[in-house]
């Protein structure tokens, strides 16, 4: 599996992006990312496959992986697509890879953590966002990528896989400010968190409000 599937499925979305429309909207105060400028981002895990796609080919994207069996086939498959991984979570080897992330990032790289990975709950951001944002002293920021028509997998994230030519709205959230001592970090984790479920509801009601103008 490790030999096959990873250029396989890395061949796939590449085919897939090249059929995907994307859409971006920011809620009020929300930023876009910066190509090659360093920062911190988060994402809940289901928008995975559609994250690889619209950040393909950007530079210095360095995501962390979880360090098990599943998280080295998506390691393997998304270094094909030519981004940077560093291995671990929150529950497994978590604090070399915010330590291996943090280097990256002082190093100019934009930093990618799936912020419920990597078994959930779903939509329950974990610490090592907060963390990474306190070390390396920048702000948390947050998108959300929803297609409009997707494969959506019976797993504890929902995984979204988007359909060929599918249309997909990424929302950009605004930054939470980075916490300034220890006892700060879990009012900005749970602001970050706050910030990405607004991100899911208005990439939701996005598609909701024009099915129910078409009609």
């Amino acid at each position: 599996m490790l030999w096959a599937v990873p250029p396989l499925v890395a061949l796939l979305l590449r085919v897939l992006d090249a059929t995907l429309r994307y859409e971006e909207i920011c809620e009020d105060g929300g930023l876009a990312d910066k190509p090659g400028e360093a920062s911190v981002w988060c994402f809940w895990h289901r928008c995975l496959l559609p994250a690889a796609c619209f950040f393909r080919g950007r530079q210095r994207t360095t995501l962390l992986i979880s360090a098990s069996f599943d998280g080295e086939l998506i390691s393997r498959t998304i270094e094909r697509m030519g981004y940077e991984t560093v291995r671990g979570s929150s529950s497994r080897a978590g604090a070399g890879g915010l330590r291996a992330l943090a280097r990256a990032v002082r190093d100019g790289a934009t930093a990618v953590i799936p912020g419920d990975g990597p078994r959930g709950p779903r939509y329950v951001l974990k610490p090592g966002i907060t963390r990474l944002a306190q070390v390396t002293g920048l702000p948390m920021n947050s998108f959300y990528l929803l297609p409009q028509r997707a494969w959506v997998m019976r797993s504890w994230d929902a995984l979204l896989i988007p359909k060929p030519f599918s249309r997909v709205v990424m929302v950009w959230g605004r930054p939470v400010p980075p916490p300034e001592s220890s006892d700060a970090e879990e009012k900005a984790r749970l602001a970050a968190e706050e910030t990405l479920e607004r991100l899911r509801a208005m990439a939701e009601g996005h598609f909701a409000s024009q099915t129910a103008a078409s009609h």
